[in-house]
């Protein structure tokens, strides 16, 4: 019996047929979860009154973009606009893109109004987010996203970052699949061109057992082959760190070709497990990260420390991890 080789073009269709290519946000749970995550990793954090009380104040924010979310009407992209990034494979919702922030700023507003009025930001965070003018609040979005060389206040930057998740999640939850380009690069995020903040391997139905690389700003989850750097794309020198007596859903994947890291969370092991709060609330494989010499291959949208720290990254081992899928 001969076996007929296919070639990659063949290799690309059927795996877009057989696998389940984009995993789109679903604006009715996205931040829910992520808002139940946090609470619970706010207090059971081996960091404990280190930085407990700071994921408790991201649930917050998370809750308080639930709520917003599933009152949002945003406009969808135009049809010619589908089809030109179809046509040239670039993302549909281009963060760098001026246009795609058309619209933003009264869903920014909204958050950041009701963030003062439930009381509950620091008095620092207070005063930085009551001091932001529209164009002061449209100077630190485009600092944030990196369309302007401008100093980012880390104080309010979490906030107007989460304003942007909220924006960008609520329009990518509008999109089909079939709307969504492949891209030529297959590190950034096919909606909206940013980085992952982490990946997961998911459980159930067309995701089980599957490896998706969650964006940090639309919340849109891309499969990526396991055993692979979702920095450079090699697959050779790929390891798995975790912190000693941590749970085992989350691992550091590090990568000897290009000397970064990115972390994995596996929901075979805990199936509530969140990759955008798990990597927030794991600065201990930070730490042990840094100190084996991986940089981080990019930061936490909700995370922005002090000037001078590499904590956001370079941009802005189990036997049984082997089985890629």
């Amino acid at each position: 019996m001969v076996q007929r080789i296919l070639q990659p073009l063949e290799i690309e269709s059927t795996d877009h047929v057989s696998i389940a290519r984009l995993r789109l946000p679903e604006r009715s749970e996205v931040f829910a979860l992520r808002a139940q995550r946090l609470r619970k990793l706010s207090v059971d954090n081996p960091l404990g009154q280190a930085f407990g009380p700071y994921l408790a104040l991201m649930a917050g924010v998370a809750e308080a973009q639930h709520a917003i979310a599933g009152t949002l009407e945003l406009p969808m992209p135009s049809d010619a606009a589908i089809d030109r990034a179809q046509s040239h494979r670039m993302p549909i919702l281009a963060a760098m893109d001026e246009e795609a922030l058309a619209g933003w700023q009264p869903v920014a507003q909204r958050l950041i109004a009701d963030l003062i009025a439930h009381g509950t930001l620091p008095p620092d965070a207070l005063a930085a987010l009551r001091a932001l003018t529209p164009d002061t609040l449209d100077e630190q979005a485009q600092a944030i996203l990196g369309m302007r060389d401008l100093p980012v206040d880390g104080m309010s930057a979490p906030f107007i970052m989460a304003a942007l998740q909220l924006h960008r999640t609520v329009l990518a939850s509008q999109l089909r699949e079939s709307q969504v380009p492949t891209l030529d690069v297959a590190t950034v995020c096919p909606c909206c061109g940013s980085l992952p903040v982490a990946s997961v391997v998911r459980i159930g139905g067309r995701y089980q057992g599957l490896r998706y690389l969650q964006c940090g700003l639309c919340a849109t989850e891309w499969h990526m082959v396991r055993v692979k750097c979702s920095h450079c794309e090699s697959t050779e020198g790929i390891s798995y760190h975790v912190v000693e007596e941590h749970h085992e859903a989350l691992k550091a994947e590090t990568c000897d070709q290009c000397h970064h890291y990115r972390k994995i969370v596996y929901m075979e092991k805990d199936a509530t497990v969140e990759p955008l709060a798990d990597d927030l609330a794991s600065l201990a494989l930070d730490v042990m990260m840094a100190e084996a010499g991986y940089g981080r291959a990019s930061g936490n949208p909700l995370l922005w420390l002090g000037e001078g720290d590499d904590e956001r990254g370079d941009e802005g081992s189990d036997a049984d991890d082997a089985d890629e899928r």
